[in-house]
Protein backbone atom coordinates (compact mmCIF):
# COMPACT_ATOMS: atom_id res chain seq x y z
CA UNK A 1 0.00 0.00 0.00
CA UNK A 2 1.20 3.56 -0.54
CA UNK A 3 1.86 5.83 1.93
CA UNK A 4 -0.32 9.11 0.90
CA UNK A 5 -0.58 11.24 3.86
CA UNK A 6 2.29 12.53 6.41
CA UNK A 7 1.66 14.19 9.36
CA UNK A 8 3.34 17.37 10.45
CA UNK A 9 3.76 19.81 13.70
CA UNK A 10 4.18 23.21 12.87
CA UNK A 11 6.69 25.28 14.42
CA UNK A 12 4.58 27.66 15.80
CA UNK A 13 0.89 26.94 14.84
CA UNK A 14 -1.80 28.78 13.30
CA UNK A 15 -3.90 31.17 15.52
CA UNK A 16 -7.30 31.38 15.15
CA UNK A 17 -9.97 33.64 15.56
CA UNK A 18 -10.48 32.46 18.99
CA UNK A 19 -6.78 32.34 19.61
CA UNK A 20 -6.47 28.97 19.40
CA UNK A 21 -2.94 27.47 18.82
CA UNK A 22 -3.36 24.54 15.73
CA UNK A 23 0.15 22.55 15.19
CA UNK A 24 -0.76 18.99 14.17
CA UNK A 25 -1.42 18.51 10.81
CA UNK A 26 -1.60 16.40 7.54
CA UNK A 27 -0.82 16.82 4.22
CA UNK A 28 -0.98 14.40 1.34
CA UNK A 29 0.59 13.64 -1.77
CA UNK A 30 0.43 16.15 -4.52
CA UNK A 31 -1.49 15.25 -7.48
CA UNK A 32 -0.46 17.29 -11.11
CA UNK A 33 -4.16 19.04 -10.93
CA UNK A 34 -3.08 20.53 -7.68
CA UNK A 35 -0.67 22.78 -9.05
CA UNK A 36 -2.42 22.75 -12.81
CA UNK A 37 -5.71 24.40 -10.97
CA UNK A 38 -4.18 27.79 -9.67
CA UNK A 39 -2.58 28.35 -12.16
CA UNK A 40 -5.89 29.49 -13.62
CA UNK A 41 -6.81 31.77 -10.01
CA UNK A 42 -5.91 35.66 -11.01
CA UNK A 43 -4.61 35.82 -7.79
CA UNK A 44 -1.62 33.63 -9.12
CA UNK A 45 -1.48 35.44 -12.45
CA UNK A 46 -1.26 38.78 -10.80
CA UNK A 47 1.33 37.37 -8.41
CA UNK A 48 2.83 33.81 -9.42
CA UNK A 49 4.21 33.34 -5.30
CA UNK A 50 0.35 32.76 -4.43
CA UNK A 51 0.24 29.50 -6.22
CA UNK A 52 2.24 27.99 -3.37
CA UNK A 53 -0.73 29.43 -1.11
CA UNK A 54 -3.22 27.82 -3.37
CA UNK A 55 -1.21 24.55 -3.50
CA UNK A 56 -0.94 24.32 0.35
CA UNK A 57 -4.54 24.49 0.75
CA UNK A 58 -5.43 21.93 -1.38
CA UNK A 59 -2.50 19.84 0.27
CA UNK A 60 -3.29 19.99 4.10
CA UNK A 61 -6.13 18.13 4.95
CA UNK A 62 -5.90 18.68 8.44
CA UNK A 63 -4.41 21.62 10.27
CA UNK A 64 -5.72 20.97 14.69
CA UNK A 65 -9.45 21.25 14.90
CA UNK A 66 -10.23 23.46 11.88
CA UNK A 67 -13.10 22.34 9.33
CA UNK A 68 -11.52 23.76 6.64
CA UNK A 69 -8.06 24.88 5.08
CA UNK A 70 -8.77 28.01 2.83
CA UNK A 71 -5.82 30.37 0.79
CA UNK A 72 -6.95 32.32 4.06
CA UNK A 73 -5.35 30.50 6.56
CA UNK A 74 -2.36 29.98 4.76
CA UNK A 75 -1.70 33.36 4.76
CA UNK A 76 -1.83 34.18 7.86
CA UNK A 77 0.18 31.32 8.82
CA UNK A 78 3.56 32.63 10.87
CA UNK A 79 6.61 33.10 7.95
CA UNK A 80 8.50 29.99 9.75
CA UNK A 81 5.27 27.69 9.50
CA UNK A 82 5.19 28.64 6.05
CA UNK A 83 8.59 27.96 5.18
CA UNK A 84 8.44 24.53 6.78
CA UNK A 85 5.21 23.48 4.86
CA UNK A 86 6.84 24.54 1.44
CA UNK A 87 9.63 21.97 2.26
CA UNK A 88 7.38 19.66 3.80
CA UNK A 89 5.89 19.67 0.68
CA UNK A 90 8.87 19.30 -1.33
CA UNK A 91 9.87 16.40 0.99
CA UNK A 92 6.73 14.28 0.69
CA UNK A 93 6.55 14.61 -2.91
CA UNK A 94 10.34 13.74 -3.39
CA UNK A 95 11.08 17.32 -5.61
CA UNK A 96 14.12 17.70 -3.17
CA UNK A 97 17.46 17.49 -5.05
CA UNK A 98 19.77 15.56 -3.41
CA UNK A 99 21.83 18.18 -1.71
CA UNK A 100 18.71 19.75 0.11
CA UNK A 101 18.72 18.65 3.69
CA UNK A 102 15.66 16.85 4.60
CA UNK A 103 13.39 18.12 6.95
CA UNK A 104 11.84 16.14 10.24
CA UNK A 105 10.78 12.79 9.06
CA UNK A 106 7.10 12.39 9.02
CA UNK A 107 4.93 10.15 10.63
CA UNK A 108 3.09 7.90 8.54
CA UNK A 109 -0.73 7.74 7.57
CA UNK A 110 -1.65 5.49 6.01
CA UNK A 111 -5.17 5.36 4.03
CA UNK A 112 -7.54 2.83 4.95
CA UNK A 113 -8.22 -0.09 2.99
CA UNK A 114 -11.52 0.39 1.10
Amino acid sequence: MIQTEFEFTLPKGYLDEQGDCHRQGVMRLSRAIDEIVPMRDPRVKSNPAYATVIILSRVITQLGTLEEISPMVIENLFASDLSYLQKFYRYINELEGEDQPDPPTPSPVYDQPE
